[in-house]
C-alpha cells in the first residue's frame, strides 16, 4: 500500500494546499486517482461544513475566491463527491488543470501511475486570462 501526497500548487510551483491519503493501492489509473482525491476533499468537507470549500472543482452555487470558494448556503451543505468527481473529470480533459506525478505531467486519465515511485501528486489550476 501507499501514502499518497494530494498538492495544489500554482503555476510557479508555489504549494497552496496539501493533505496526505494512506493505504492507496500501489498501482492506480489517473481517473481513479483525481476520483480519489475529491472524494476525500468532500468527504472531509461534508464531515466538517463551513462557508468556505477548499477543492478541485467548485461545488455548485459557489462563488470563487482566492484559493478556494464561498459557499452561499453556509454551514450544512453537502457536496456530492460524484458529481464533484465528474465535473473534474471534465476540467482535466478541457486543461482546466495540470496533473503532475512527481516531475511528470499526466495526459491521459486512463494513464497507469506507480504510487511508489511517484508518492507525490499536484494538481495545478489553469486560469483563464482575462480581456483576452
Amino acid at each position: 500500500m501507499a501514502t499518497v501526497t494530494f498538492r495544489d500548487e500554482t503555476a510557479t510551483g508555489r504549494p497552496l494546499n496539501e493533505f496526505a491519503l494512506p493505504d492507496l493501492p500501489e498501482s492506480i489509473s489517473a481517473r481513479e486517482l483525481v476520483r480519489l482525491r475529491v472524494r476525500e476533499e468532500v468527504a472531509r468537507f461534508n464531515a466538517a461544513p463551513s462557508a468556505r470549500f477548499n477543492g478541485l472543482v467548485r461545488p455548485l452555487d459557489a462563488e470563487a475566491e482566492l484559493n478556494g470558494y464561498r459557499t452561499n448556503d453556509g454551514a450544512g451543505r453537502r457536496v456530492d463527491w460524484e458529481r464533484q468527481a465528474d465535473v473534474a473529470e471534465r476540467a482535466f480533459r478541457r486543461n482546466g488543470f495540470v496533473l503532475l506525478v512527481g516531475e511528470r505531467q499526466i495526459d491521459d486519465l486512463s494513464e497507469t501511475i506507480d504510487l511508489t515511485a511517484d508518492p507525490v501528486v499536484s494538481f495545478i489550476k489553469l486560469v483563464p486570462l482575462v480581456g483576452g
